[in-house]
C-alpha cells in the first residue's frame, strides 16, 4: 500500500485522493472505512513529509483550544462545520487508541513524546485497516471529467474514479515537494483562487539593522507582537536573517509589506512603575544591571545602545527621566524588510475560494465528485497545531461522503 506496493494502478476506484499528507491520509482512511475503494497518489518518494518535519520532529498534532477564531479565511464561517463535527478530542482519542504518548507543551499545543513518525504510522495503520491503497512517486499528467467521475493520466498509468479529492497542500516549503498543483486543478474547473502568500514565517531585516544586531542571533525574549488586528504574546528570537520565534511567526499572518510591527518588550510589566520600584529598593544599582533581571545582558546592551541611553545608578535618574527611559525601552516599532517567503513558511495564506466549496462536505458546488481539503483551501490556522486539526477535520468531512 506504499513504496513496496505494485506500481501498476487499478483501472478504477471509488475515491482517488491526490496528496498523501495529513488531510489526504485522513480522508482516505475515513472513506475506506465506509467500504469505498480508495487510492492515494503522491509525487513524493514517501508519505507525510510535512508531518515528519513538523514540531521539531515531534509533530504538534492538534490544539486543546481549537476554535473557528483561530483560523484566517475570506469566509471566517466556512471552517465551523467541519471543526465542529471532527474535533480535537476526536483526534486525541485516535492518538490514544494507537497508544501514542503525548504531552501539552504550551498554550494547548499537543506534541508526540517520541517522534512525528508516530502520527504517520497512525494514519498508515488506519488506511491499511480501511484497505486504502497508496502509491508514491506518481506524477499526475492530466485530469479530465467524464461521465460518472474523472479520468487521470499519471506516470504509472490511467485511473478512473467517481470522487476526486485534492489534498495537495499549499506552496510552503517547496523543498518538501510543495507545488501549486491544487490551485491549477481548481482553475481548470473554474474555481477562483484567493491570492496566496507565505504565513507563519520569519521576518527579514535590512542589512544595517542586522549589522547592529550581530551579537544577538540566538537571543530570545517574551514579547507581545502587534500588527493590524493581530496581537500575540509569545517568544521572539533574533536570527542571522532577522526575527523569528512563535510571536513573529504568528504576527506574520497579519503583516503586509511596508507595515510596522509593534513589539512590547516587557509584556505584562508597566516598565515605568517597575523602574521606579527598582530605584526605591536598590538605588545604587546601575540601570543595565537592573534591566538584566528582565533581559539577557546582550539584549540590555543592545536596547540601551539603540535608544542612546546611558547606564548609571538608578538614584541618579529623576522620575521624569525614568519615565522617558521606560517608554523608549518598552516599545520597539519595526518595519521588516520582508519575510523568508515560502522557503521556510509553515503554511500558505489564501487558496481555493471557499465560496465554491460546501462547508459540510468539502465538495465543489459546481463539479460533483470534486473535493478540496486541507491547506489548498483558503483556510489557514494559527501556529500551534491548528493547521493539523483543520487537515483532520476537512479530510474527515470529505471522507464521510466522497
Amino acid at each position: 500500500m506504499n513504496d513496496n506496493a505494485p506500481s501498476q494502478l487499478p483501472e478504477s476506484v471509488d475515491v482517488l485522493v491526490i496528496g498523501a499528507g495529513a488531510a489526504g491520509l485522513m480522508c482516505a482512511a475515513t472513506a475506506g472505512q465506509r467500504g469505498r475503494s480508495v487510492l492515494v497518489l503522491d509525487h513524493a518518494n514517501k508519505v507525510g513529509k510535512k508531518i515528519l518535519m513538523s514540531g521539531g520532529g515531534r509533530c504538534n498534532f492538534t490544539n486543546l483550544y481549537t476554535a473557528p477564531e483561530n483560523f484566517y479565511s475570506e469566509n471566517p464561517h466556512f471552517c465551523k462545520s467541519a471543526l465542529a463535527r471532527y474535533t480535537q478530542w476526536d483526534f486525541i482519542a485516535l492518538v490514544e487508541k494507537h497508544g501514542i504518548p503525548y504531552h501539552e507543551k504550551t498554550l494547548g499545543q499537543l506534541f508526540c513524546d517520541n517522534k512525528s513518525k508516530d502520527i504517520v504510522d497512525l494514519l498508515l495503520a488506519e488506511c491499511r485497516a480501511a484497505k486504502a491503497q497508496i502509491r508514491t512517486k506518481c506524477h499526475i499528467e492530466s485530469v479530465a471529467p467524464e461521465q460518472g467521475g474523472y479520468r487521470l493520466e499519471t506516470s504509472l498509468g490511467t485511473v478512473r474514479c467517481e470522487s476526486l479529492v485534492i489534498a495537495t497542500g499549499g506552496l510552503s516549503i517547496p523543498t518538501m515537494g510543495a507545488t501549486g498543483f491544487g490551485y491549477d486543478i481548481a482553475r481548470q474547473f473554474g474555481l477562483d483562487i484567493i491570492p496566496t502568500r507565505a504565513a507563519l514565517v520569519p521576518f527579514t531585516q535590512h542589512k544595517k539593522q542586522l549589522e547592529q544586531q550581530s551579537e544577538l542571533p540566538g537571543s530570545a525574549l517574551p514579547v507581545t507582537a502587534s500588527c493590524s488586528a493581530g496581537s500575540f504574546h509569545e517568544q521572539m528570537l533574533f536570527t542571522h536573517r532577522g526575527l523569528s520565534g512563535p510571536a513573529v511567526l504568528q504576527i506574520s499572518s497579519h503583516w503586509r509589506e511596508g507595515q510596522p510591527v509593534e513589539f512590547d518588550l516587557a509584556p505584562g510589566i508597566e516598565l515605568v512603575h517597575w523602574l521606579q520600584t527598582q530605584r526605591t529598593e536598590r538605588p545604587e544599582t546601575h540601570l543595565h544591571n537592573a534591566l538584566a533581571d528582565l533581559w539577557t545582558k546582550k539584549l540590555v546592551q543592545y536596547f540601551l545602545q539603540q535608544r542612546q541611553i546611558t547606564s548609571r545608578p538608578l538614584k541618579q535618574y529623576s522620575e521624569r527621566e525614568l519615565s522617558e527611559i521606560a517608554t523608549r525601552l518598552q516599545t520597539w516599532i519595526l518595519v521588516p524588510a520582508g519575510t523568508e517567503g515560502y522557503r521556510t513558511a509553515e503554511v500558505t495564506l489564501g487558496g481555493v475560494d471557499t465560496d465554491s466549496v460546501s462547508s459540510r462536505t468539502m465538495e465543489c458546488k459546481t463539479r460533483p465528485g470534486l473535493f478540496f481539503i486541507g491547506e489548498v483551501l483558503d483556510v489557514t490556522g494559527w501556529l500551534g497545531g491548528y493547521n493539523f486539526q483543520w487537515a483532520w477535520a476537512s479530510g474527515h468531512a470529505a471522507g464521510e461522503v466522497a
